[in-house]
């Protein structure tokens, strides 16, 4: 067990106390062993009726478990609340009223508190999955043994349960994880980048920037702070940290066969700009970046039927996303559209991929939102699924062109994930070739 885990259960430093913790998701979970094992008495609550102790596993029988609507009395006594990812602080108002906000935290923060490598967090609007990923692997093909989660995979406290120590901890963090930290410090963090999303959660863009910035906060100057130059006139003169900061952008330093477009030359110049203060090697980031291949829908070639390619980039919920995706297909483009919105400027959008774009297809959700501002620059149809929308853009497609899916939104209009959204798709192309 985690030396410093071990020392809080020692000297009793939670024991009796009472945690709250939101949401059973696998972080929330997470987060409820966590403080188990510490010696809290711990509450989880869940708005879901539906969820259960059965839900909770073998925690089922060791905490207490409350569902339906949040209630002040949930939270009164509590000395610790952990707000899972995908609860919004601002959702939570009318329970948490009266309540320190120095007791409430992310799982993140929690899990942060217990960590003894250094960490390598790296945040953006775009890109955080791809970069992170590609970080650990040239870790792993240098022979530095990382952890890598955090918003992907495992959360922070299930590797501090259930993991051998790693020499350093790889994390992509989202503005949702660390709106509730305070103490969360990084060795070296990466922003990426930042444009109109999850507006549906913060209040505006300020409340968003404010979250992606606090990372920075704790950090010293033996810390590195590593953001993309377009991030210049959003921060400004902003007193944002006292890591040293030091600024990147795309170049043509490596050699990456899988990685197509600008945005991933950022990403790429990003992810080597961070290992280099683990000791990597230009040489060794190089083979790792040319081996690298990106994760699925993630502008990935799905097939080429009668001269038109397909291309799934499902994991695009913003329109920054879309345009970056646009910029690397080098043909004529056929364009899927459509889910849950999520912000942005469409018509400003519009204006920038005019030249590549010869059609929207509009599928599921947002129409609304999306129609309206499309159709004064493209031809615009719609259709309810978006494999409905797919068979009509292929009806149509010629030779040359590319159909690419880039929602530019979340998919829980229709589907459980963004994944599930890019199989469908790969699904239905490849019923066309039959």
């Amino acid at each position: 067990m985690n030396r410093i885990v071990q020392s809080f259960i020692d000297q009793r430093i939670l024991s009796g106390k009472k945690a709250v913790v939101v949401g059973i998701g696998r972080s929330g979970i997470a987060a409820a062993r966590l403080l188990n094992v510490l010696g809290a008495n711990v509450c989880v609550v869940d708005q879901s009726k539906d969820v259960t102790k059965e839900t909770l596993g073998e925690l089922g029988n060791k905490v207490e478990l409350i569902t339906g609507q949040h209630k002040q009395e949930h939270f009164a006594d509590a000395d610790i609340i952990v707000l899972s990812p995908g609860v919004p602080i601002k959702k939570m108002a009318h329970a948490l009223k009266g309540i320190s906000s120095q007791k409430i935290v992310s799982e993140l923060e929690l899990a942060s508190w217990f960590i003894e490598a250094p960490v390598l967090a790296i945040t953006g609007t775009n890109g955080k999955t791809t970069t992170t990923t590609l970080v650990s692997e040239i870790f792993e093909k240098s022979g530095k043994k990382a952890f890598t989660g955090g918003n992907i995979g495992t959360p922070l406290c299930e590797y501090l349960l259930d993991m051998e120590p790693a020499e350093v901890i790889v994390l992509e963090v989202s503005s949702f994880q660390l709106q509730s930290c305070r103490l969360f410090k990084p060795h070296v963090a990466v922003f990426l980048n930042f444009a109109a999303n999850h507006l549906d959660y913060h209040e505006d863009m300020d409340e968003y920037l404010d979250a992606k910035l606090i990372m920075f906060n704790r950090m010293t100057g033996e810390d590195t702070a590593l953001l993309h130059e377009s991030l210049r006139h959003v921060i400004g003169d902003r007193a944002f940290t006292n890591a040293r900061v030091e600024w990147f952008g795309p170049t043509d330093r490596f050699e990456a066969p899988h990685l197509p477009g600008e945005h991933n030359r950022s990403n790429i110049e990003a992810a080597w700009q961070a290992v280099k203060h683990f000791g990597i090697t230009e040489a060794q980031a190089a083979e790792a970046i040319r081996e690298f291949k990106p994760l699925s829908h993630r502008i990935e070639p799905v097939a080429e039927i009668h001269g038109v390619l397909y291309v799934d980039d499902s994991k695009a919920t913003t329109l920054d996303a879309v345009i970056a995706a646009i910029r690397s297909v080098d043909r004529p483009i056929r364009l899927l559209m459509g889910g849950v919105w999520k912000g942005g400027d469409v018509e400003a959008f519009a204006q920038t991929v005019k030249d590549k774009v010869v059609h929207v297809g509009l599928f599921g959700g947002s129409r609304k939102i999306l129609e309206k501002s499309l159709k004064k620059t493209f031809s615009v149809t719609w259709d309810e699924t978006l494999e409905a929308a797919v068979k009509r853009q292929a009806s149509k497609a010629s030779s040359g062109e590319a159909i690419l899916l880039s929602p530019a939104t979340s998919s829980f209009d229709q589907y459980t994930s963004y994944g599930q959204r890019g199989d469908d798709f790969k699904r239905v192309v490849e019923s066309l070739d039959e």
